[in-house]
């Protein structure tokens, strides 16, 4: 591995993308490079369930190989990416982040991971996260936590842990996540990098590990706003796979459209900052920030409007009584079976379903269309886009937060997905962006939430931004971390 290889490693995916083509770096040489870093970086961070050094130099290869002879299989061709360990390969163990699955070998492989290799990506591995999926601070008994590369004594944020913290490291280019209750957005807030939780049935969940049907969503956790939008432009698409796939479709290239129209003015464009529940109990600090990207958003031309919000509290109740019943309906025979193998933290939050009555599951599904079109009415009849926190607090250390399954569990996990988990329970996207550094040194995140499918327009709003601010620049790896 060369130091010229390393270095190349820093750029965004669309950079290193040109690289590649002008012959500045080799595919090999980039892929080496990601995986010395990820060894390099393992003992420190945990971003990795398992590094495939072989399958991924044999991969690089071939790249090369057809790049030698002008044929590309896409826009990543050559650029090593990595999968949070729930998006299956057939014939290669997936763990799902539990020590029931430690030797459990997929018999399929996942749409979004044939999407990415049909695009050249080259997997170096698969990413640690949350038993499940089922946690919002990246804490794993199992696998071991994944720690935050700007400070280890507190915590990633989950359940993508290892997909921001591979991302933020500079180890990947970026990675596929899920998100059913902020599991994209959390991470990419708290390690500093950029999450689209994407509209419900954008992307396809075949081939993924369920947590819960009504919730679940896929999206990428990459450096900039850019690069978020070639990665959902290649993922995006309806799959007959999915029953929940949705049949309107999006031209591809409008992802990177948006992100085009991005350095243009943003005059005309409203962007909503709430009145009510995002508003509420939010740290000073995280609330000054808030603030400091309102006015770049005034000084790009956007009009700033104060936007009430409807009852998003019963919102985020009829997600955590949907959430308990697709997870009971996927874990309860396993519960009762084999209790002991899951952690503490899981097998309390799998417990907290039993008492769920069916007509309580039935009448959060009856009320999340009314909800919708609710909050649809209400916001963005008046903006186009609402701006707020991603959570209300700064980055928690690992010893403030109390996963262990005891009485005070549930509010810690709601305090950290209260501000996101409404956009799952209503199917919107929404696009977490770092947006400056609390007290303790650690990143803060915004969110952009839009109307259904209206990824292009949060990606514009978006790629404005940073283009006006240098936030997702930063590194941990040029940070004292601790």
């Amino acid at each position: 591995m060369s130091h010229t290889a390393d270095n190349f490693l820093d750029l965004s995916m669309t950079a290193a993308a040109e690289a590649l083509a002008n012959g500045a770096v080799s595919s090999l040489a980039l892929t080496e490079a990601a995986i010395a870093r990820a060894h390099a970086l393992q003992p420190d961070f945990n971003a990795f369930v398992r590094i495939d050094e072989a399958y991924a130099l044999a991969q690089a290869h071939a790249c090369d190989a057809e790049r030698a002879q002008g044929s590309l299989r896409g826009p990543l061709h050559g650029l090593p990416l990595a999968c949070k360990d729930m998006f299956y390969r057939k014939g290669t163990v997936s763990t799902c982040g539990s020590a029931l699955r430690k030797d459990w070998v997929a018999d399929t492989t996942a749409t979004v991971v044939e999407k990415l290799d049909a695009a050249g990506a080259i997997q170096i591995g698969t990413l640690n996260m949350t038993e499940f999926a089922y946690g919002p601070t990246g804490q794993n008994a199992f696998l071991g936590d994944a720690r935050n590369p700007w400070n280890r004594d507190h915590i990633t944020g989950g359940s993508s842990s290892g997909s921001a913290v591979s991302t933020a490291t500079r180890t990947v280019f970026g990675a596929l996540g899920s998100d059913t209750a902020a599991s994209v957005r959390i991470p990419a807030a708290l390690c500093g990098v950029t999450g689209m939780k994407t509209t419900y049935g954008l992307v396809s969940r075949a081939g993924c590990m369920p947590l819960s049907a009504s919730l679940d969503t896929i999206g990428p956790l990459t450096r900039t706003v850019q690069d978020n939008a070639l990665m959902l432009s290649i993922i995006a698409g309806h799959d007959p796979r999915d029953p929940a796939s949705a049949s309107e479709s999006i031209a591809p290239h409008a992802y990177l459209d948006g992100v085009a129209r991005g350095s243009e003015s943003l005059t005309g464009l409203r962007i909503g900052v709430p009145l009510g529940y995002f508003d509420r109990a939010v740290d000073a600090g995280v609330a000054g920030l808030l603030d400091d990207a309102r006015a770049v958003f005034a000084t790009l031309g956007a009009t700033l409007v104060e936007v009430p919000m409807p009852d998003l509290d019963a919102v985020n109740a009829a997600g955590i009584l949907l959430s308990w019943g697709d997870v009971y309906a996927i874990h309860g025979k396993q519960m009762r079976e084999r209790a002991g193998e899951y952690s503490p933290q899981t097998r309390g939050r799998i417990e907290l379903s039993l008492g769920l009555g069916a007509q309580d599951y039935i009448n959060a599904q009856r009320y999340r269309g009314r909800a919708l079109r609710e909050f649809v009415d209400t916001i963005f009849t008046r903006c186009d886009t609402l701006l707020a926190p991603t959570m209300s607090l700064p980055v928690p250390k690992l010893s403030d937060v109390d996963v262990s399954g005891g009485p005070a569990m549930m509010r810690v996990l709601d305090e950290i997905t209260r501000l996101m988990r409404p956009m799952n329970v209503l199917g919107l996207p929404a696009l977490a962006l770092p947006c400056g550094f609390t007290d303790n040194g650690l990143p803060c995140g915004m969110q952009l939430i839009g109307r259904p499918f209206a990824e292009p327009l949060l990606y514009r709003v978006g790629a404005a931004y940073q283009g006006a601010t240098d936030w997702h620049t930063r590194s941990p790896l040029n940070h004292a971390a601790q």
